[in-house]
């Protein structure tokens, strides 16, 4: 057997045999981060305000709602994971209809105050949560 083929075997065995769904907790987490930092780059760069990163913050954040479409509440967590849903959808309606929105127009106070504000306040949720799911 190869190098190669010994590391890969124990890999593919822990791989087969951990729980289905295992990890989509973290994949979520992942997929939030990376929305938020699609909507930061637009906050810190002026050049990052136009279409094509006006589609990256979007595409980004409907990534995160079809990963919660294919998600289920783990054994004994239905209300977490409906918390975390619930808080998503807020985040997200709250990014869309007022958060670009004041980038956009240039609204230094009001996208700050939002950012740092109830924005915050969610993603600190989401990310209790996620913690919580995974376990």
């Amino acid at each position: 057997m190869t190098s190669s083929a010994v590391l890969l075997v124990p890999a593919l065995v822990i791989m087969a045999t951990a729980p289905l769904g295992a990890g989509e907790f973290a994949t979520l987490k992942e997929q939030i981060a990376t929305a938020r930092k699609a909507l930061t780059n637009m906050v810190l760069y002026l050049d990052k305000r136009g279409p094509e990163q006006q589609k990256q913050v979007k595409e980004t954040a409907d990534a995160v709602s079809a990963h919660f479409a294919k998600l289920k509440a783990p054994a004994g967590k239905a209300a977490e994971f409906k918390e975390l849903k619930d808080t998503w959808e807020a985040f997200k309606k709250t990014r869309e209809k007022d958060l670009v929105p004041a980038i956009l127009a240039g609204e230094r106070e009001k996208y700050e105050k939002i950012g740092a504000g109830i924005q915050k306040e969610r993603l600190d949720r989401m990310y209790a949560l996620i913690a919580i799911l995974e376990k």
